[in-house]
């Protein structure tokens, strides 16, 4: 992340994990993320974005809920393919 800005504020008035959830929506929109590519682990996701690992699940759930991404168990999450749609 380095020079960027944060992912999340505090201070705004919009819960933590849908602005996690947005910030990774928007990578997928640009491209960034693309169909079928595996979305970084919780854990790993919570330290780049530094919030906690529950965060990002709540997260994840709105982004399956979006159609964005896809969780397989056992396997991971992965970003959908929405060519079909």
């Amino acid at each position: 992340m380095g020079d960027q800005e944060p992912v999340v504020d505090p201070q705004r008035p919009v819960y933590v994990w849908r602005q996690v959830a947005d910030w990774i929506a928007a990578r997928i929109d640009s491209g960034e993320l693309q169909p079928g590519a595996r979305l970084e682990g919780e854990r790993e996701l919570a330290e780049q974005v530094g919030v906690a690992v529950g965060t990002v699940r709540r997260a994840v759930e709105d982004l399956r809920e979006r159609g964005l991404v896809v969780t397989l168990p056992a396997k991971g999450t992965y970003i959908a393919d929405r060519s079909n749609s």
